[in-house]
């Protein structure tokens, strides 16, 4: 080493880094962070480890399967460097603890992927002063910047407007080539260091462009900070009391967490809201007239599915009910009914039956009185209707 990385190294170690999201991004920043002695280190995440996301999520192991991310991701850590300190937030990201939180760090690094979180993080940088590395990753390409550093640009400079819902997509509902954020985020940690060591010259007013099937990787120079942003500009109100008021959702039309309706706790339906895998493999036997709609992620549903089922992911399910009411109107018209009581049932199902069981919950709430649950999901049906049926 130089002695000019010796000086770095010694800033690195008096720093604070933390990452938003232990998942495809954060993973291997995460490690670099531990493995390059940074003081210390902090994860927030409220998801648990999936077997399914770890072709993106390395940090993880099966032997943490069910488990917090923020466990798994920090004992990770700190097997790579015991000396560290490693700081668990094992919490959803809300307007009311961000600034808490941020405030004990001083390099925030932006793992996630949704609209909402993404304003949410770059705001509460904006508010507190603290340099934001931001990535993304979804399919077979990544992007990288450093928001609010130097006089540079905040997120909310370049995208004063939210983009629309549909342009939004995340990892687990859009996929990606697991290699893709794990070579953005190695890069989140490269920037991250930067900073933190003060050497080089960090991503700020620039932003990295990477195409994972050419292996081309661009850097494009990006707006400078906006004198009439709402959140940085010259005249901004945008102020901590502001931030905690703020709706994200609102403002994006978007849940502020892709997993929003399993923050809540599954309150076990009624006997008569549920059905079992044998009991639907009769309706389909007998040509009962029904919907079924699978609320498992679409790459999931590409794998593998039920006949004749309607794939609307979890994460899609508010913004799809005009959907389902105009498939549900469709099946009466044909039957010629004229009673509410008349439309045809609905059965929700997903991989392991959590999931539909919450969507089911929220699907009678919203006036969808015949949704009903498929005991077990997928799993359930391959196990006792069809051995044959594929599993992953």
């Amino acid at each position: 080493m130089s002695w000019r990385w010796g000086l770095g190294q010694a800033n690195l170690l008096k720093s604070s880094i933390l990452v938003v999201g232990a998942g495809g991004l954060g993973a291997p920043a995460l490690l670099y962070f531990a493995a390059s002695g940074v003081g210390k280190l902090g994860i927030v995440d409220h998801d648990k480890v999936e077997l399914n996301n770890m072709h993106r999520q390395i940090i993880h192991t099966e032997a943490y399967i069910g488990q917090p991310k923020v466990k798994s991701a920090a004992a990770a850590c700190r097997s790579v460097n015991s000396s560290i300190e490693v700081v668990e937030h094992q919490e959803a990201l809300r307007t009311s603890n961000a600034l808490e939180i941020f405030s004990k760090y001083d390099i925030i690094v932006d793992a996630t992927d949704n609209a909402p979180t993404r304003y949410m993080i770059s705001d509460c940088c904006v508010v507190l002063g603290k340099p934001l590395v931001s990535g993304a990753a979804v399919g077979l390409e990544g992007q990288l910047t450093i928001y609010n550093h130097n006089g540079g640009p905040c997120y909310r400079c370049l995208f004063p407007t939210p983009p629309p819902r549909t342009a939004c997509q995340s990892c687990a509902d859009a996929g990606v080539l697991g290699v893709v954020p794990g070579i953005i985020g190695c890069l989140q940690a490269l920037e991250a260091i930067k900073i933190a060591a003060s050497v080089g010259e960090p991503l700020s007013g620039r932003m990295l462009l990477f195409d994972a099937l050419s292996a081309r990787i661009r850097i494009v120079k990006i707006r400078g900070r906006s004198m009439q942003c709402e959140a940085c500009g010259e005249n901004s109100t945008f102020n901590q009391q502001y931030f905690r008021e703020f709706d994200y959702e609102k403002f994006t039309q978007t849940p502020l967490c892709v997993f929003w309706l399993s923050l809540r706790p599954i309150m076990k339906l009624i006997f008569e809201s549920r059905i079992s895998s044998k009991e639907y493999s009769e309706i389909i036997l007998n040509k009962e007239p029904h919907v079924l709609v699978d609320v498992r992620p679409a790459h999931h549903f590409k794998i593998v599915s039920l006949p004749n089922s309607l794939n609307i992911p979890f994460s899609t399910l508010e913004s799809r009910l005009p959907e389902i009411s105009s498939i549900l109107k469709k099946d009466e018209e044909e039957k010629d009914a004229v009673s509410e009581s008349s439309a045809p049932p609905l059965y929700v199902v997903c991989r392991r039956g959590n999931d539909s069981q919450r969507a089911v919950q929220y699907l009678h709430k919203m006036g969808f009185n015949s949704a009903k649950d498929i005991v077990g999901g997928v799993e359930s049906w391959a196990q006792n209707v069809d051995p044959n049926f594929p599993t992953y």
